[in-house]
């Protein structure tokens, strides 16, 4: 049995963002949206489409279908994860988010047109909730696999893995996409619809490298019948200890702000470059420029986080992030190097982008009480954050596209959330591991 602070169990750990990551880039960034935009046009060539009988713009329901998976997740999390550290069942919950996220990924293969528009919204809303609720008990983990001072490193182990994993399967998704013909595919569609199922193929098969590491019920817990009810009391009591915890709430409150950007950005890039008119090899191009700095960028802050501290660290990324923005509204469709200013914009968000989520996750993670053994729930904490910043802004950027049809106003109201974050985690103080 390993235990914690083994290579062996962080590695392992780790592993599950190598397993996962595909459906962020696949599915949340790079072929489904291009896909979702492309087939969900009218026959006027317009972005409106009709769902449960009402006419909508099909950027804003994908928005707003993304949005209510988010509220799902933050409203279930809490309360599984109360159960889940009540009963020391991590690894199943855990489990089972994997496996419906897997499986509702690949239901996407069905989707072929606005005749099946059911299938595409409801396979993206059961396909969120499923990575995302698996998050919530993967990052409970870190803790438990890792000590406080190797906990920098293996974060960024994690997203280090999930960028070379996902760029890995997208490139052979995109062999399909771009050079049907060489795999004897001569419909227009079914590429893509391949992507999709081997998102899902590839995500159960590599998770099995970490579930079979990761021990369930690390504490030996001998939970009662009435779980439920203890798991909402663990919850109460978790949330009562967050309340006199001053520099997790000042975290939890800027990690807010600048996830309302952070994860806006990267569910929005491919539908902005389509708007700017970048063709979709552009936006391939971008998004795997921006996986593959990502990872030199979360590898450099780790250990740039070791030398000036957590937060120095972190605002640094969030003053790059303020940056991009307003250069992102800057951009114009008809400059002619609006193509190369793109792939610019891409590698300092990339730069960025691993790093803040890395420290993000192992910040948090420091700052929890170190005699604590609710780490699912405390995390779940970490994640409804992150989840009603990611409503937040994908319902302001519905109104918004629907108010104006285009995102940039959108992307300058980002900037000064990012602006916000950064405010707000000035008045963080150093703590024993983090400075």
């Amino acid at each position: 049995m390993l235990k914690r602070g083994d290579k062996k169990l962080i590695n392992s750990w780790a592993f599950y963002d190598w397993a996962n990551s595909v459906y962020s880039l696949v599915i949340g960034t790079a072929v489904f949206p291009i896909y979702y935009e492309s087939i969900t046009k009218n026959e006027q060539n317009e972005n409106l489409v009709n769902f449960l009988g009402f006419e909508i713009h099909n950027t804003a329901l994908y928005s707003y279908a993304l949005s209510f998976s988010f509220l799902v997740v933050a409203f279930l999390s809490p309360v599984l994860s109360g159960i889940a550290d009540y009963t020391g069942n991590k690894k199943k919950f855990m489990q089972f988010f994997c496996y419906l996220g897997a499986l509702s990924v690949s239901s996407l293969f069905f989707f072929e047109g606005q005749s099946t528009l059911w299938v595409g919204i409801f396979g993206t809303i059961l396909a969120s909730i499923g990575f995302w609720g698996s998050i919530v008990f993967y990052n409970a983990y870190l803790p438990e696999v890792a000590f406080p001072e190797q906990q920098d490193r293996a974060s960024a182990k994690g997203f280090m893995l999930g960028y070379i994993g996902s760029v890995l399967l997208l490139v052979f998704n995109l062999s399909i996409v771009m050079m049907p013909d060489m795999y004897g595919i001569t419909n227009d569609k079914l590429p893509a619809q391949i992507s999709f199922l081997s998102v899902g193929i590839w995500w159960i098969g590599f998770s099995q490298v970490t579930f079979s590491k990761l021990r369930n019920n690390v504490y030996q817990k001998k939970p009662k019948n009435d779980y439920i009810f203890k798991g909402f009391k663990e919850l109460a009591n978790v949330w009562k200890q967050l309340k006199h915890l001053r520099e997790l709430k000042i975290l939890l409150i800027s990690f807010f702000l600048y996830s309302v950007g952070v994860q806006t950005i990267i569910l929005l890039s491919s539908v902005f470059g389509t708007n700017l008119g970048l063709e979709t090899q552009d936006l391939i191009i971008t998004i795997i420029l921006v996986q593959l700095v990502g990872v030199v960028g979360a590898f450099l802050f780790s250990r740039i986080s070791e030398k000036i501290g957590n937060i120095k660290a972190l605002k640094i990324t969030i003053i790059i992030w303020a940056i991009a923005c307003f250069g992102a509204f800057l951009l114009e469709k008809e400059d002619p190097n609006v193509t190369l200013k793109f792939y610019i914009l891409g590698a300092f968000l990339g730069f960025v982008l691993g790093a803040t989520q890395t420290l993000s996750r192992s910040t948090y993670s420091k700052l929890l009480p170190e005699d604590t053994e609710d780490h699912a729930t405390y995390f779940s904490f970490f994640d409804v954050t992150e989840k009603i910043a990611i409503v937040l802004g994908m319902t302001l950027s519905g109104i918004i596209v629907a108010a104006t049809n285009s995102l940039k106003p959108f992307i300058l109201l980002l900037g000064v959330f990012f602006i916000a974050g950064f405010i707000v985690l000035s008045f963080m103080k150093k703590t024993k591991y983090v400075k």
